[in-house]
């Protein structure tokens, strides 16, 4: 059979569903609006749906929808027991108030709970709620292992050093496991105090043993090894690599508010390109080779892409009509859906048409007798 091109049967960038989620969450950032915000995570929904491969990372995303739903209501009990800032004159139910010290100005225990109260805690809770869920689409879409290993050479020992944290934890869970169901098969307590420390110092034991031969591993395969440079080159880079992470920072807390808008995107653009200029420049410390990297094909372009137009056209709605984007509380009116920035938001569906999970394969027959 004639094999398939490699960049139509490459997958996704990492780095491509990572920009395509964070795009969808910093346009999450953008509203308050409720249906817009049930929108976005409508759409993270269905591409993670339609694009995760069976792995142990892409069940990650429940986690996450369960994580948004606790930060949700955990703001919402604290609008009802703490009280919200937000004036109203529909009072819903009034609590009993306990009396607190005068230091504690603005703070309070009960009290009237108002709708106004009650619904900006609703849109706070859930704007921050989509946040998550966004990161978490990432994290079930995205490999770890390839977006480590798509890292430039500057960020090479910091790849080394995340690869064995998230290998420590399933070897730790493993020996824990294996030692319970040992000391079960003996007679012996596995809970308690005394089972808790005759399974945890075996455990950590092993996890010193295979730490030492990992470190004994990598220092002879030539990990930690770099190149000389001049010094003027890694003052060059120490500069640009700090310098532009500053302004990645200014420029991201430009973007997510709304006081920030005007200096946001240029600070933003110029921080990414110092970094990036310092980041390759610090490649030069660490020269090596990759085995199958990944690269940036038509279609993980046009998967960060359209998360970029996500963002975009939230931006741009949050400058021309800012009431839409942010529905009034005081007075209480009901959300509105605006049409273009919904049908921008629905750019984001173009994953799950671009790079749809494989099938699984069919269950062989049995043979007729």
């Amino acid at each position: 059979m004639p094999r398939s091109s490699s960049v139509g049967s490459a997958p996704v960038h990492p780095g491509a569903w990572w920009l395509w989620s964070l795009s969808l969450g910093i346009a999450a950032t953008r509203t308050t609006n409720p249906l817009l915000l049930a929108l976005l995570v409508a759409v993270s929904a269905y591409v993670v749906a339609s694009c995760r491969r069976p792995s142990p990372w892409s069940r990650s995303y429940t986690a996450f929808l369960r994580l948004a739903l606790a930060v949700l209501l955990v703001r919402l009990l604290f609008a009802v027991v703490l009280g919200s800032p937000i004036p109203g004159t529909h009072v819903l139910v009034t609590l009993p108030e306990l009396p607190l010290p005068d230091w504690s100005q603005g703070i309070r225990l009960g009290g009237r709970l108002t709708a106004e109260a009650l619904v900006f805690a609703l849109y706070d809770g859930l704007k921050l709620a989509t946040l998550l869920v966004c990161v978490g689409a990432a994290n079930a879409l995205a490999n770890p292992h390839r977006l480590l290993k798509s890292l430039p050479g500057a960020l090479y020992e910091l790849g080394v050093a995340v690869v064995v944290a998230l290998t420590f934890a399933p070897h730790l869970i493993a020996d824990v496991q294996r030692l319970r169901a040992a000391r079960r098969l003996r007679g012996r307590p596995d809970t308690g105090i005394r089972g808790l420390l005759q399974v945890g110092l075996p455990v950590l034991e092993g996890a010193l043993e295979r730490s030492v031969a990992l470190a004994a591993a990598m220092d002879a395969r030539g990990y930690g090894r770099t190149a000389e440079v001049p010094p003027r080159v890694r003052r060059t880079t120490t500069a640009l690599t700090l310098g532009g992470l500053l302004g990645v920072c200014a420029g991201t807390y430009g973007v997510l508010t709304a006081e920030g808008g005007t200096y946001g995107v240029p600070v933003l653009l110029a921080g990414l390109a110092a970094a990036l200029a310092g980041l390759r420049l610090g490649g030069r410390r660490t020269p090596r080779t990759r085995y199958r990297p990944d690269h940036w094909t038509t279609r993980s372009l046009l998967v960060a892409g359209s998360g970029a137009v996500v963002a975009a056209a939230m931006f741009l709605a949050g400058v021309a009509d800012p009431v839409a984007l942010h529905p009034g509380v005081v007075p209480l009116v009901a959300p509105v859906l605006p049409l273009w920035p919904a049908a921008a938001v629905l750019v984001g569906l173009l994953p799950a048409f671009l790079a749809p999970a494989p099938a699984p394969a069919p269950a062989p027959k049995e043979p007729s007798s």
